[in-house]
C-alpha cells in the first residue's frame, strides 16, 4: 500500500476552505469514488489557517502514480504547496460505532 498527502496554503487563492466544500459536494467525492486502485481518500482542512488538503491511501505505488485530473489545482489556481508520498507499514481499523465512512465530513453533513 501507498499513501499520499497533499496540502495547499490557500493564502494566494480566491478559493477558501468554505468555497471548496461545494467542490466536494458537487463533483470531487463522486469522481474519486470511481478511481481505480484508490482505497480511501479523505479531504482535510484548517479553516483558521486556510489550509486545504487530502490524504489518499492506494493499493500500490503504481496505482498512485497514475495521473489524476488536476481539478482542485485548477480551482485553487496553482499546484499543491506540498505533496508527500509514503510506503504504508501497517494498517488497522479501530473499534467504532458508525460503520460507513462514505458520506461523512463537514462538506457532506451540513
Amino acid at each position: 500500500m501507498h499513501a499520499v498527502i497533499v496540502w495547499w496554503d490557500l493564502a494566494a487563492s480566491a478559493q477558501t476552505v468554505e468555497s471548496l466544500r461545494s467542490f466536494l459536494r458537487e463533483e470531487a467525492v463522486d469522481r474519486f469514488a470511481r478511481v481505480p486502485g484508490l482505497r480511501l481518500k479523505f479531504w482535510i482542512s484548517n479553516a483558521a489557517r486556510q489550509r486545504w488538503g487530502a490524504v489518499l491511501l492506494w493499493e500500490s505505488a503504481e496505482a498512485a502514480a497514475v495521473p489524476l485530473a488536476p481539478r482542485a489545482a485548477e480551482l485553487i489556481g496553482y499546484p499543491p504547496t506540498s505533496v508527500s508520498a509514503f510506503d504504508v507499514e501497517a494498517t488497522v481499523e479501530g473499534s467504532f460505532a458508525t460503520a460507513a465512512l462514505a458520506g461523512r465530513g463537514l462538506a457532506l453533513e451540513g
